[in-house]
Parts: C-alpha cells; structure tokens; sequence
C-alpha cells in the first residue's frame, strides 16, 4: 500500500513509519518539523519505498500519487510543546484534520486519526471507556491539545457520515520509549533523564495522581491493528496498568540505579488526577493488548536516553 503519515518525524510517527516499511509498504512521512526530527527518519532516507515531505498539515495538502491510506499522526502532544505552540496545535487539529480528511476523501483512501485520552480530562471515571465523554476544561491551559483533538474525533466521524470514508480513531494513553526527546516535557523523559544525571526528580502535587504507561511497540502494534480492523468509533490503545506518578519516579530512580532523591512542586492546573484505559473494545475487536510490561519498557527507555546522551558528549 502507499500510506502518507502526518507528523511522521515525530516520536510515534516515525515508528510508524519504519513499521509500515518493513511490512513492505511505501510511506509518505509529511511534517514541518515544529516538534518532530529529521533525526528520527534519517535512518529510512535511502530507503526507495519512503519520502519525506517538508510541509505544514494546517495548510492545503497536494500530492499526485495514489493513496490507500491517510493517518494524521501530526500534532504537539507534550504540555511543553502544546503550551508554547497553542495556536499551532489548535490549528493542526482543525485545519490539519480537515485538509487529511479532505486528501483522503479526494485519494479514496482509508483515514486514521490520532486521537489522545486526553479527551477524557480530569475524568470522573475510572478506567475511562469509550463511552465516557470527559470533564474538560476548554478554556484551561490544555484546552488548546484536548479541544483540539475531540474536534478532530467529531470531524472525522462526520466525514464518515457525509462522505462514507471509512475512518479509524486512536486514542492513545501515555507511550514512551526511543526517539521521546529528553526536553519533551513529559513524565517519562523528564523522570529518567533527572535520574541519570542523578538530579531531584520532580512530582508535581502529592504523587498520587495516577497514570497508565505504554511502551512505543505495543502502541506501534496497536494501530496496525486498528487499521486492519473494522470499526469506525473511538478505540483506546493504552497499558491498562495502572500506577501512581510517586511510585513511577521511585521505580525509575531503582532501574536506572540513580542517587536522585525526590522533590514536590505545585500540581499544575487542570492536571488529571486518573488516566487508565478500559481496553475491552481493543481486546474484542482488534484481538490486541500490550505485551511489554512496565519494567521491562523503562528499562529499554532508560538505555535508549543512556545512549543519547553519550552520544551528545562525543
């Protein structure tokens, strides 16, 4: 298949795209670089089934060739990126889906959208299932990422209804792993690359708030399935295990043998208090959960940072 991916040299874009490659697919990765890395698909340039594309989604998207599909992957999708790019992210969940959206409809191709569980806020349920519709603060500093993607979900289900395009929707839980740049924001970066220079990890509140961690492959094999499945509503792709952001800076301090020690700060507006998925809907329909369990995933995340940083001394 010709397959064109949005954001696809951010960190879960361009893993997509060298899965899709050795499936024997032929990728377009489109992306202006905001927050993703010519590094990440540097490793595929010479590849003859791939071609990067240096453009931003939120304006109108022309190419010649076939597609079988279009997955708008493209997006901020840390605070630190969605709270310095505000403008931009809103933009690229509305003018950017609606221009893929259109591409797709234009190509007779299937459409993916990258949703998040951040459309769910500071949920009032948990585990969150598909069916819940969120506490979200629209005006709050992560309305711009949230509100943004639930429009996303309501744009594409209506080109599903007005055009009969045949659409997919992700929404995917915490994923880490190679490739997640050190200065990304979020916990998993900002906790082990503390840890290995041996600085105070910072917890933000008490710790006790909760999150639910996935390693880049499970989310990888996730949405491989999702495209091969038939089903056109929202689907959770996350770890359903459950842990709390105290514990998480505790297990990352021992795995990656750190003297750090812990510090508190203020717990930021709006920050959920939950986040674990309900996975049932991918377990029935997609016959897919995550297999790397959460040890084992930091640990390969720890070693990729452990690199990475070596790398950038020499």
């Amino acid at each position: 298949m010709k397959i064109l991916i949005t954001g696809g040299a951010g960190f879960l874009g361009s893993h997509l795209c060298d899965r899709l490659l050795k499936d024997g697919h032929k990728v377009i990765a489109l992306d202006n670089l905001i927050t993703g890395s010519s590094e990440n698909i540097e490793h595929n340039r010479t590849n003859d089934h791939f071609e990067f594309i240096y453009h931003d989604v939120s304006k109108y998207i022309y190419t010649s060739q076939k597609l079988d599909w279009v997955i708008h992957f493209a997006s901020p999708a840390s605070p630190v990126d969605y709270l310095n790019y505000p403008i931009q992210t809103l933009k690229v969940g509305s003018l950017g889906t609606h221009n893929a959206l259109g591409l797709a409809v234009n190509k007779g191709a299937k459409f993916l959208f990258a949703s998040t569980s951040e459309i769910y806020g500071d949920p009032e349920v948990n585990p969150q299932p598909e069916s819940y519709w969120g506490n979200v603060n629209p005006i709050g500093p992560r309305g711009c990422y949230d509100e943004s993607k639930r429009f996303g979900e309501a744009l594409s289900v209506a080109y599903h209804k007005e055009h009969h395009l045949d659409i997919r929707i992700a929404r995917i839980f915490n994923t880490h792993g190679e490739r997640m740049r050190p200065d990304d924001g979020r916990v998993i970066s900002t906790f082990i690359n503390q840890a290995l220079k041996n600085e105070p990890l910072t917890v933000f509140g008490d710790g006790n708030q909760t999150r639910s961690i996935q390693y880049v492959s499970d989310l990888v094999e996730g949405i491989i399935a999702l495209m091969n499945a038939n089903i056109n509503t929202p689907v959770n792709i996350g770890n359903p295990q459950e842990i709390s952001i105290l514990d998480l800076a505790r297990l990352i301090i021992k795995l990656s043998n750190s003297k750090s020690d812990i510090i508190f700060k203020q717990l930021p507006e709006d920050d959920p208090k939950v986040r674990r998925p309900d996975i049932t809907i991918a377990k029935q329909y997609l016959n897919w959960e995550p297999v790397v369990n959460l040890e084992e995933g930091l640990i390969k995340s720890i070693n990729w940072y452990s690199e990475y940083a070596r790398k950038k001394q020499t």
